[in-house]
């Protein structure tokens, strides 16, 4: 027999009671005898014998029911031995996203979740760990004490499934061991729709986690935009889940150096603005001070210094007049060259060529072009109505199995936007309906509308991409069409030209696949690193012409700012931030699951995967047992004399 609570036993102190009582009652008395009582004194004899016999069975019953209290108290079981000689297997799943930097009724919820693993199980017992980003396998928990209580918070976040999922696959393939699977998390609502599957080789116990409050505060975003001649505006927008917050303080720096302050008011849906010189570059920091969680309280941005995007615009007859017009910020380095005078030297070093009217694409050009597109380069056409449509075409097959069809002289009007489409991403504030439409008088049917930003009003396309290829089927200048004076050429040319050179925007989430574009040139076998303090990484890169495409996903691990190191001269910087998944600091109702069992500590969790399979409770026969002796008792008091 064993005993799930065997401190009860210090309760048997309890059984000195009824002797203590017993031996009260049994105090002597001085006898005085008399000579004519002897029948008396043998009647007192008798009655004096009956009386003792009736006290020791009292006593014996109150010892007994007593003790049978006391042990049903202590809950004794009898094991299984069929069922505790198969071997045990324990996998612990402790949440280590930020949403655990909460504080609960005995401090934050990781570190509360890390000493009561480390306190239920034996040191020598062996569990695997596992966590959002780290595992333990198969070792004994004296081992794990150091790595677990040195856990760090994770920007990833499992769903109840995957946890599920991956918990069974560290368990062994054999079909005897008996498996239990233990989650520690404050299971944040990201998969509403949990549906646990039925598997009866596993016992999965869940131990749910929740802050004294839910009251947070965070930066959600930062925004740039120009702002009056040489500075640029920058938006923070903030976020509560606690409606009684009226205001929350905010503050900018430019590296360490605190350079101004402002105040998230709700009445202004928690945005504010800062005015910032666009003359430097500029590493900022944007904080609050949030008791809650401290992984959302600052959000560093990056304003790099601009770097020029190289324009090329190959003309037959005319001059571009209108490219001009359009290339001419310091934001460009435009150039414009005749196709029978074209150094194709200079195809290379280019971001983005337009083929402005040629009629005519020579192999050679064509080729070029081709190479140019393959390492990260954007060609625009532009056709002729005199255009050698083979020639088009050709170039369209680099990148497309459509083609272009024989010219038709027919006016149409452009009438249909693709609002969604990445080169117009932005640029209008809402879909517009009602603007004068551009017309023009005969086109280059394709027999394709997939990708299209403008259309026709029969949904034929106007300009339509092919990768590293944009199409117009019209001409843009008259006669052939009026485009080049509708308002929709400005940001149609700019968002062509920015996408040929993705420069580094403000921040980046930590996680998330991130690319940009750094010119520089760069010889073979060298690479670009990433270096915070005294750390550096290197990161997924290609290396194009005149350029350099670097891609992070998994790294980095933490916030900040960043240097883009070439050898050991700084090119730039990018920052990187934890996102706000976990912020809203919402949970998941876990009362209608089904399949799992729910338990309020880890404590219990620990206490019933020792006894709950293998074990026989015999505690309510104690009480049983306990109620027949009180019965006898009352008998014996009422009926013996």
């Amino acid at each position: 027999m064993q005993f799930l609570h065997p401190e009860f036993f210090y309760a048997l102190f309890a059984l000195l009671i009824p002797i203590f009582i017993h031996l009260f009652q049994l105090r002597r008395f001085k006898v005085q005898e008399f000579t004519n009582v002897a029948l008396l004194q043998k009647i007192r004899l008798q009655t004096r014998k009956s009386s003792q016999l009736k006290k020791w069975l009292i006593l014996m019953l109150r010892f007994l029911a007593i003790g049978c209290i006391i042990i049903a108290f202590s809950q004794p079981y009898l094991s299984n031995y069929s069922v505790q000689n198969k071997p045990a297997e324990t996998v612990v799943y402790i949440d280590n996203s930020f949403s655990m930097q909460a504080v609960g009724p005995k401090g934050e919820l990781l570190r509360r979740a890390v000493q009561d693993v480390i306190a239920g199980f034996d040191d020598a017992e062996k569990i695997t760990v596992f966590t959002n980003d780290k595992r333990y396998n198969s070792s004994r928990i004296k081992d794990l004490k150091t790595e677990l209580l040195a856990l760090e918070y994770s920007p990833n976040q499992l769903d109840l499934n995957t946890l599920i999922l991956k918990g069974k696959s560290l368990f062994s393939e054999s079909k005897t061991s008996r498996k239990k699977l233990i989650l520690i998390s404050d299971f944040q609502s990201s998969n509403p729709n949990t549906r646990i599957e039925k598997d009866s080789t596993l016992q999965v116990f869940v131990v749910p986690l929740k802050p004294i409050s839910t009251a947070n505060s965070y930066i959600d975003t930062i925004a740039l935009e120009p702002y009056l001649e040489a500075n640029y505006k920058l938006t923070v927008r903030g976020k509560t889940n606690l409606d009684t917050t009226d205001s929350i303080p905010v503050t900018l720096f430019q590296d360490q150096q605190l350079v101004g302050k402002s105040i998230l008011e709700k009445s202004k849906n928690y945005t504010t603005t800062f005015e910032l010189s666009n003359a430097i570059e500029f590493k900022g920091k944007i904080a609050i001070d949030d008791p809650q969680l401290s992984y959302d309280n600052a959000m560093y941005f990056n304003i790099p210094k601009a770097e020029k995007i190289a324009v090329l615009a190959i003309n037959e007859q005319s001059d571009a007049a209108f490219l001009k017009k359009l290339y001419t910020g310091e934001e460009f380095l435009f150039q414009s060259q005749r196709l029978n005078t074209l150094d194709y030297s200079q195809i290379k070093l280019q971001n983005l060529i337009i083929l402005n009217g040629l009629s005519t694409i020579s192999t050679a050009l064509i080729n070029s072009l081709d190479a140019f597109m393959k390492t990260g380069g954007v060609v625009v056409l532009i056709p002729n109505k005199k255009g050698d449509l083979k020639a088009y075409n050709t170039l369209l097959a680099t990148q497309t199995k459509y083609e272009l069809e024989p010219l038709k002289n027919q006016q149409k009007r452009l009438t249909k936007i693709a609002f969604n489409h990445p080169i117009l991403n932005s640029v209008f504030e809402a879909e517009v309906t009602n603007f004068q439409y551009p017309t023009v008088e005969y086109f280059y049917p394709i027999n394709s509308a997939v990708n299209a930003v403008f259309s026709f009003e029969d949904d034929a396309p106007f300009l339509v991409q092919f990768k590293g290829l944009f199409v117009f089927t019209a001409a843009l200048d008259s006669p052939g069409s009026n485009f080049v004076n509708s308002p929709l050429i400005v940001p149609t040319f700019y968002k062509i030209a920015t996408s040929s050179l993705n420069t580094p925007p403000l921040q980046y989430w930590i996680g998330a696949k991130n690319s940009f574009d750094l010119k520089v040139n760069l010889q073979k076998d060298r690479v670009l690193k990433l270096g915070h303090h005294d750390t550096q990484l290197i990161p997924l890169q290609t290396n194009f012409n005149t350029k350099v495409r670097l891609t992070t996903s998994d790294m980095p691990k933490k916030p900040g700012h960043y240097a883009v190191l070439k050898e050991t001269d700084t090119l730039t910087h990018v920052s990187y931030n934890y996102n706000r998944n976990e912020s809203q600091l919402r949970y998941q109702d876990l009362s209608s699951l089904k399949g799992v069992s729910i338990e309020a500590s880890v404590d219990a969790v620990l206490k019933k995967i020792k006894i709950e399979s293998n074990v026989s409770w015999l505690w309510k026969w104690f009480i049983i047992f306990a109620l027949l002796l009180l019965a006898f008792e009352m008998l014996i008091l009422k009926y013996f004399k």
